[in-house]
């Protein structure tokens, strides 16, 4: 273990990575797919191999700045290792480049879920299986390295609440850890302590799947896909899932874990004193999800024609179903499309209703949980400001009340919640513009600009006028996509973080 710790972040992963490949190995085995299980079984011993020497070469480097080589490390993590995940999944397709299977695994692991194979006949159960298990990775490292490097840097949705500056360390818990822990061994730690959670609840869902009546491979796919957000399916959704409706309420329970980190890491995070149902991210996303819910049922009545036949309950109940499961799916990233969404959209009587999924993609999820997005505590800060700023234009000479925190998160929690939202409408603009400039038309750019960002790949085929290729996108615009991709899973303020001349200095 004490050589494990000495190793580089990124050796680490490499390690992991390589010892993943045997889940598609051994499920194209028992599947007798036996050219996918030679080309992950040999991608498993070449990268094992590959590891060993690195981690051998590396065993004695100490980094001058500790802060800087996590987020390198981390940044190399999101962009390196998605080209040793393509070479094993280019050799067992073979009939594809290397190019989209790079871009299949940068999606995949980001927790995107985009994919460039609109026939979903085109790859194997075990190759689909791989895509999968990349992207529940892909969520795991985003649980652990929440919690272990962006929470005492003050990075990722922690620098609402933070009272140092961003990077430089936080405050409270987070604080005594920075300080008194080796970063490795409270890496280590985080690891320990939430991969059995993570495990613990995918397997939950996967059974609970099986029992309902989905296939066992089917329901391992979809219970990594809600539990990373990457919505990857190797059947085409929720929609052609055979566990019907109670699949589709057994996974809405699940969501929860991308709403708020209160809901599995309350112990881990430090945050012991406060109660989940008084936490603004959940308190925040369960007003949206019923605002949006509401406004797209009760649009029904209000401009429904005269002459239109009188609904049914049961058409009702669905449309109701359809769009809460839809937009809470969508509002944490995964986007799982619910089987009555068609009846919801209908009801609704609107011909674009993909915009209200467009803007809940970017709003997002959770600080320090697998969703992507703005994130809902970025969301309440600035609704807090707000709030308060009218308060004032009634009342000038008003105190804010609700505590040092609450003072906080209004003022210099705000402030930076808005310099973080401009950062991602530039970003937004950027990426539009680059698309644009290779061929792809404004209204696409701007859904899969969304779309990579927000880490929320089906955006481009439920939410858009009419469904997004990835297929027939240039070479030049998936290589922007797999950018923005990884932009919008490490987030702006870490890659400006990560340029701040003072982590440099050292």
């Amino acid at each position: 273990m004490q050589w494990v710790l000495k190793l580089p972040f990124f050796v680490i992963l490499m390690g992991l990575g390589a010892l993943a490949m045997l889940l598609p190995s051994s499920h194209a085995a028992v599947v007798e797919d036996f050219t996918t299980m030679r080309v992950f079984f040999y991608g498993f011993i070449l990268f094992s191999v590959l590891t060993l020497l690195i981690g051998l070469t590396t065993s004695g480097y100490a980094p001058s700045n500790i802060a800087r080589s996590q987020l390198t490390g981390l940044l190399a993590a999101f962009t390196v290792l998605p080209i040793m995940f393509a070479v094993p999944f280019y050799e067992a397709v073979q009939t594809t480049t290397f190019l989209n299977a790079w871009f299949e695994m940068v999606s995949s692991f980001t927790t995107t879920g985009a994919s460039v194979y609109d026939s979903l006949g085109r790859l194997t159960p075990s190759q689909h299986l791989w895509r999968s298990t990349v992207g529940w990775l892909g969520g795991l490292l985003v649980w652990v390295t929440a919690v272990s490097i962006f929470a005492p840097m003050n990075l990722g949705g922690f620098e609402v609440r933070a009272t140092a500056a961003i990077g430089k360390g936080a405050t409270g818990t987070f604080n005594q850890i920075g300080a008194i822990a080796d970063p490795s061994e409270r890496m280590v730690r985080f690891t320990m302590a939430l991969t059995p959670v993570y495990m613990g609840l995918t397997l939950t869902l996967w059974i609970g799947l099986m029992i309902l009546g989905e296939m066992p491979y089917v329901a391992l796919a979809h219970a990594m896909a809600v539990l990373s957000t990457s919505g990857i399916t190797p059947v085409g959704g929720l929609y052609y899932a055979a566990s019907g409706f109670l699949g589709e309420a057994l996974v809405f329970v699940f969501f929860v874990f991308a709403l708020s980190r209160l809901t599995f890491s309350r112990g881990v995070s430090g945050e012991h004193h406060r109660t989940f149902w008084r936490d603004p991210e959940f308190v925040t996303a369960t007003v949206l999800i019923g605002l949006v819910t509401a406004v797209l049922f009760l649009r029904h009545f209000a401009f429904a024609p005269a002459d239109l036949a009188p609904a049914s309950v049961s058409q009702m109940l669905a449309a109701i179903w359809g769009a809460l499961f839809t937009v809470t799916s969508f509002l944490t990233t995964t986007g799982f499309e619910s089987r009555f969404w068609d009846r919801a959209t209908d009801w609704s009587l609107l011909s674009t209703p993909g915009l209200f999924l467009i803007g809940l993609a970017l709003i997002g999820g959770g600080v320090a949980t697998t969703a992507g997005g703005v994130k809902l505590l970025r969301i309440y800060a600035l609704f807090r400001h707000l709030e308060r700023e009218q308060e004032r234009l009634l009342s000038p000479s008003s105190v804010g009340g609700g505590g040092r925190e609450a003072r906080r998160i209004r003022k210099q929690g705000a402030y930076i919640s808005w310099i973080f939202f401009m950062l991602f409408a530039l970003s937004l603009t950027a990426v539009m513009l680059l698309l644009s400039l290779t061929g792809v038309q404004f209204e696409t750019s701007m859904v899969l600009s969304v779309a990579a960002l927000s880490t929320t790949g089906p955006l481009a085929v439920v939410a858009a006028e009419s469904p997004i290729s990835y297929a027939g996108l240039p070479d030049a615009a998936k290589m922007i996509l797999a950018g923005a991709m990884v932009l919008g899973r490490l987030e702006t303020l870490a890659i400006i973080a990560l340029f701040n001349p003072e982590i440099w200095r050292r």
